[in-house]
């Protein structure tokens, strides 16, 4: 069993490296029409320049997935500004596409809470749809939609789930189809268990991401070993394996909040489930320390008797 880890956006230890810069729409209408696309293109160029960095220190260090950030471009998809943020930097990005591809990195995007399709209201719906076309146009134009996925969560509850999920599956139809190619769910820590979130993606032949700490939270009477070998199949149909997230409680008082690193003792229960499938997958480290927190964990796992570490940021258990 091979499992690759990497980290969300930002790489801790590079110096000046925030590839979420951003400009709030109060600044923008400030400024005069010329200033407002220069400044929106500074901005631009200054995240994708810092996202070009950590993708290098991905390669240094062998890290085979990576996040980016949602706030590479300012303002995309606000109503009174929607600017085009591709031509500008057609070479760009291309360029931080071809450094994926060539080394075989798994990029993804994970947008805001704001992003879904369980609200009544239709404009949120229509925001959803923009939104997640945004961050598919930014896999098109880097190149990378081979592997390239965009990952959500179902929503809120609005006081009657089953109504709920009936207008989530209705509310989904309006995302086009090339975009839901790229679309996974993850079971969130408190509204819909990981139950839940299968059917909704076995429904939609969607891929579903695992979040072990959202399980923990919002676990209920559901045994996560029941489960796991359908939450992988949910895979089948792509060209990549199945992807889990990791973290590990803040504190018991604070028992959702991601901590600055991840516990080995909390994640081993898991590891070892997966281990008992014995298949290759995937894992994306949600901690404060970022590429810290997902180094320090490589670490750790490698020292269990029967895994080796192959890479920096992948291990091999036999």
């Amino acid at each position: 069993m091979k499992i690759n880890f990497g980290f969300v956006a930002s790489a801790l230890g590079l110096w000046d490296a925030s590839p979420s810069k951003t400009m709030t729409f109060a600044r923008y209408s400030a400024l005069s029409e010329y200033e407002r696309m220069d400044k929106l293109r500074a901005v631009t160029a200054l995240n994708l320049h810092h996202t070009k960095r950590i993708l290098h220190y991905n390669i240094a260090n062998e890290i085979g997935l990576y996040r980016l950030s949602s706030s590479l471009v300012p303002l995309a998809t606000h109503p009174e500004v929607m600017w085009d943020f591709v031509t500008p930097f057609k070479d760009e990005w291309q360029e931080l596409g071809e450094l994926i591809r060539q080394y075989n990195m798994r990029p993804s995007f994970h947008p805001n809470q704001f992003t879904l399709f369980t609200s009544p209201r239709e404009e949120v719906t229509q925001n959803a749809v923009k939104d997640m076309e945004f961050h598919f146009n930014m896999l098109e134009a880097m190149d990378v939609l081979e592997k390239g996925l965009i990952n959500i969560h179902i929503g809120g509850a609005y006081g009657d789930k089953t109504a709920t999920l009936k207008r989530f599956h209705e509310n989904l139809k309006m995302l086009p189809s090339k975009v839901k190619k790229h679309m996974t769910l993850e079971n969130d820590d408190k509204t819909y268990n990981v139950e839940e979130t299968l059917i909704a993606c076995e429904k939609e032949n969607v891929p579903m991401i695992l979040d072990y700490h959202h399980y923990m939270a919002n676990q209920g009477d559901i045994e996560l070993e029941a489960f796991l070998p359908r939450i992988f199949d949910t895979w089948n149909h792509t060209n990549v394996v199945p992807k889990v997230h990791l973290s590990s409680p803040k504190s018991e008082g604070a028992f959702r909040s991601h901590a600055d690193f991840v516990s080995l003792d909390f994640v081993l229960p898991f590891l070892k489930m997966a281990k008992e499938l014995n298949r290759d997958f995937d894992v994306m480290i949600e901690a404060k320390q970022k590429n810290l927190a997902m180094l320090q964990l490589v670490e750790n796992i490698s020292n269990i008797r029967g895994v080796k570490r192959v890479a920096g940021g992948k291990v091999e258990w036999k």
